[in-house]
């Protein structure tokens, strides 16, 4: 664990720096691990993304607003955020899950990525937590449509490319890691009259197709 380079990259020096080491320790290195801390992050995760939509979208319903951070707060989402801040890589995992590759893990990723929130909010109170919630999500926020209800990414892609006369994507699992209980896909989605090429990882090959979807999606339609 890189103390300094992830301070850095979340934004949030820590006075107890016992509470960066709990957050990022799986139970299999040791006592001190982050189940508790992953408990406290997940609520205080959905407190703020609550609070955000209820602000950002004065007139959607009930219903509407849970479908929305649903979308946000989920196994897959956290994994991609915790992937793009490198989290991996300062994981504390016991020898049994470095060989199985648990620091790639979608679950061990999005478990440690709510335990450093929940750390967050320990060591500086609600409005820290509050703003590391809100620069790790900013970019998911920002791309909410509540105009497309119940759309995932794949017809999303698909509606775009028909409107134009193009012929669907082509999805394939290019690696597959972990355990049979436990693995990780990982996903190319191929637009060749766009040369578009992307790839996406979940914890199953609809979700990693999902992750290729978006990305083909973002880079087709920019705007």
């Amino acid at each position: 664990m890189d103390r300094d380079t992830i301070t850095g990259t979340i934004g949030h020096p820590f006075s107890n720096p016992g509470l960066l080491r709990q957050a990022l320790t799986h139970r299999s290195y040791g006592a001190s691990h982050n189940e508790r801390l992953e408990f406290l992050g997940d609520g205080v995760l959905n407190c703020v993304i609550a609070a955000e939509l209820y602000h950002r979208f004065p007139q959607l319903p009930e219903g509407e607003l849970s479908r929305l951070r649903a979308s946000l707060v989920n196994q897959q989402s956290l994994f991609e955020i915790a992937q793009q801040i490198e989290l991996g890589r300062h994981l504390l995992l016991g020898e049994g899950e470095l060989k199985s590759g648990g620091a790639r893990r979608p679950s061990m990723l999005a478990d440690a990525l709510e335990a450093l929130i929940g750390a967050v909010f320990l060591d500086g109170g609600f409005e820290a937590a509050r703003g590391l919630v809100l620069r790790l999500l900013e970019q998911p926020l920002k791309a909410i449509d509540p105009r497309a209800p119940g759309k995932d990414a794949k017809t999303l892609l698909q509606e775009f490319l028909q409107a134009r006369r193009i012929p669907l994507p082509q999805y394939a699992v290019i690696a597959t890691e972990g355990e049979a209980h436990e693995q990780t896909f990982r996903v190319e989605c191929v637009i060749p009259e766009l040369s578009i090429r992307t790839q996406g990882e979940g914890s199953s090959r609809r979700s990693a197709e999902q992750v290729a979807a978006r990305r083909a999606y973002e880079l087709g339609n920019p705007t």
